[in-house]
C-alpha cells in the first residue's frame, strides 16, 4: 500500500512529522474550533430571534430548517469543490458564506425584522458551514495520515469546545442585552479572520492532485468520480454508520434537556446541566479516544463505544433514580464521541478519493440532523420525549454489524504491543 493510502497507525520507527504537518494540524484545529464557535453563537441567540420575530414554535422550526437545507445542498458538491480548489481555498470561501449568512440572519432579525431575510441568511450560513465541514474533514484526514496517528476525534472535540464557547458568549451577550445583529456580526468577523489564518497553515494544495496526478482533470471527470462514489458499497455503508452516529449525538443535543425536564420533572437549569454532562462525556471521549484507536484499532474500539452508547442511553431513560440516569448520560456521551469523526476518517482512507467520498458520507450522515428532531418530536407526542429516546439504543445495536466496514482497506488494524516478561 502506498503512503497516500496507509492508515494512521503508530510505529516506533516512523519518522517524526515535519514542521509543516504539525503546523497544518494546528490550523485544522483552529478551523474546527471557529466553525463550532459560529454554530454555537447562532443557536445561543435563537430565543432572542424568536422573540424579535414573534414566532410560534412551529414557525421557528420551519425557519431553522433553512439552515439544515442549506447544509444538505452544499454537501453533494463540496467534495468536487475541495478536489478542484483544494481544502484551504474551499474552507476560506465557505467561511465567507458563513460570515455573511450569520451577519444577515442577525441583522434580519433585529434591524429588518423579516423572517425572509433571516431565512436567506440561514440558508447561506448552512451552505457555507456544510461546505466547510466537508473540506475541513478532508484536510483533517490528510493531516492524520501524515502524522501516522489518530487525531480526527480531537479535531471534532475542538469543534465541540468552540460550540460551547459560542454558547457561553451568547449567554453573556443576552445577559447584557447586546443586540443579536451586533453580536453575530462581531462573531462573524472573528470567525472569518481566524479561519483565513488557520487555512493558510493547511498542507500544500492540492493534496489529492499530487497523490494521483489529476490536477488537470476536467469537470466531467470529477462529476463521474462523484457519481462513482455513490455506487461504492463501502462508502454507502460508512455513510449509514455515520447516519446512526449523527442521530445518536443529535438526539441528545436536541432533546436531552427537554426529556429530563418533562420526563424526570427537573428544573430547566438542571436539564441544561444534564446536557452539559453529555457534552463533557463527548469531549473527553474524543480527546482520550485517539489513544485507544491507535492502540487497538477502529473495529474493537468502535464496537465498545457503540455498546457503551446503547447502554448509557438506555440507562438514562430507564433508570429509577436521577443520579443513575445522569451516569447513563455520561456513558452515552462517551460512547457517542467517536462514531462521527472515525466515520469521516474511514471515508477518507484513500486520499485520491477522499473529497468525493467524504461528501457522500456527509450527505448521508447529516440527514439525521434534518430528519431526527421532528421524528423524535412526533414520537414524543405519543410516548413522551424521555421514552422516545429509546430509539437510540434500538438503532445502535444493529449498527454493530457495520463496524467492520470502517477497517482501513487492505491493511491490518494495529495490535497491542506484546507484554514483556
Amino acid at each position: 500500500m502506498s503512503a497516500a493510502t496507509s492508515p494512521p497507525v503508530p510505529s516506533a520507527t516512523a519518522p517524526a512529522p515535519s514542521r509543516a504537518v504539525r503546523t497544518a494540524r494546528n490550523g485544522v484545529a483552529v478551523v474546527f474550533t471557529l466553525n463550532g464557535l459560529a454554530v454555537g453563537s447562532w443557536f445561543s441567540r435563537v430565543p432572542a430571534v424568536r422573540e424579535a420575530l414573534d414566532l410560534s414554535a412551529g414557525r421557528l422550526g420551519l425557519l431553522l430548517l433553512a439552515m439544515s437545507v442549506g447544509a444538505l445542498l452544499a454537501m453533494p458538491t463540496s467534495g468536487l469543490l475541495a478536489q478542484r480548489l483544494g481544502a484551504a481555498r474551499t474552507v476560506t470561501l465557505a467561511t465567507v458564506l458563513v460570515a455573511v449568512g450569520l451577519t444577515v440572519a442577525g441583522l434580519g432579525a433585529t434591524v429588518a425584522g423579516s423572517v425572509v431575510v433571516v431565512a436567506v441568511g440561514l440558508a447561506a450560513f448552512g451552505y457555507g458551514s456544510g461546505a466547510c465541514d466537508v473540506a475541513m474533514n478532508v484536510e483533517g484526514a490528510a493531516v492524520e495520515r501524515r502524522l501516522r496517528r489518530t487525531v480526527m476525534p480531537r479535531f471534532h472535540a475542538a469543534w465541540s469546545l468552540g460550540s460551547v464557547a459560542g454558547a457561553a458568549l451568547g449567554a453573556g451577550a443576552a445577559r447584557f442585552d447586546l443586540p443579536v445583529g451586533t453580536h453575530l456580526a462581531g462573531v462573524a468577523v472573528v470567525v472569518l479572520a481566524g479561519t483565513v489564518l488557520g487555512a493558510r497553515a493547511f498542507l500544500p494544495q492540492p493534496v489529492v492532485d499530487q497523490a494521483e496526478g489529476t490536477a488537470d482533470a476536467g469537470p466531467r471527470a470529477r462529476r463521474r468520480a462523484q457519481l462513482a462514489a455513490w455506487r461504492e458499497p463501502r462508502t454507502l455503508l460508512i455513510g449509514l454508520f455515520v447516519l446512526v452516529a449523527a442521530f445518536t449525538e443529535g438526539s441528545a443535543n436536541d432533546w436531552l434537556a427537554v426529556a429530563f425536564v418533562d420526563g424526570r420533572d427537573v428544573s430547566e437549569a438542571a436539564g441544561a446541566a444534564v446536557f452539559g454532562v453529555f457534552v463533557v462525556g463527548m469531549t473527553l471521549g474524543r480527546t482520550a479516544g485517539t489513544v485507544a484507536l491507535d492502540r487497538w484499532g477502529r473495529v474493537p474500539v468502535l464496537t465498545g463505544t457503540v455498546l457503551l452508547a446503547a447502554f448509557g442511553a438506555g440507562l438514562a431513560v430507564l433508570a429509577g433514580s436521577g443520579p443513575v440516569a445522569i451516569v447513563g448520560v455520561a456513558l452515552w456521551g462517551l460512547g457517542a464521541s467517536l462514531g462521527f469523526p472515525v466515520g469521516m476518517s474511514a471515508a477518507a482512507d484513500e486520499e485520491a478519493h477522499a473529497p468525493v467520498r467524504v461528501s457522500v458520507v456527509a450527505v448521508i450522515g447529516y440527514t439525521a440532523f434534518l430528519g431526527g428532531p421532528p421524528l423524535l418530536g412526533l414520537l414524543g407526542d405519543r410516548v413522551g420525549i424521555l421514552h422516545a429516546l429509546l430509539v437510540v439504543p434500538l438503532l445502535l445495536l444493529p449498527t454493530l454489524a457495520l463496524v467492520p466496514v470502517l477497517r482501513p482497506p487492505g491493511a491490518a488494524e494495529p495490535t497491542p504491543p506484546a507484554q514483556k516478561n
